[in-house]
């Protein structure tokens, strides 16, 4: 499990959550920011500086936004 970066961030692209990670897994991506789910040690820095509240841990992602869990592994599969 990890946390999760939904749609409010999509063209909104805070960089916040990347300051504040300490392993360094918030990566950008063209269009949003992903959270690497084989880096990420749930801490949870991102999800309390993120303006938008994007940031979910992958347990509580809203039912409309579960589809960014994916979305954010496949990111890393490239």
């Amino acid at each position: 499990m990890s946390y999760v970066i939904t749609s409010p961030c999509i063209g909104a692209k805070h960089a916040d959550c990347v300051e504040v990670c300490p392993v360094d897994c918030i990566h950008e991506g063209e269009d949003q920011y992903y959270i690497d789910p084989d880096v990420c040690i749930e801490c949870g820095a991102c999800e309390a500086v993120c303006p938008v509240s994007a940031i979910f841990h992958e347990d509580f992602v809203p039912e409309e936004e579960k589809s960014f869990i994916q979305k954010n592994r496949d990111f890393f599969k490239k």
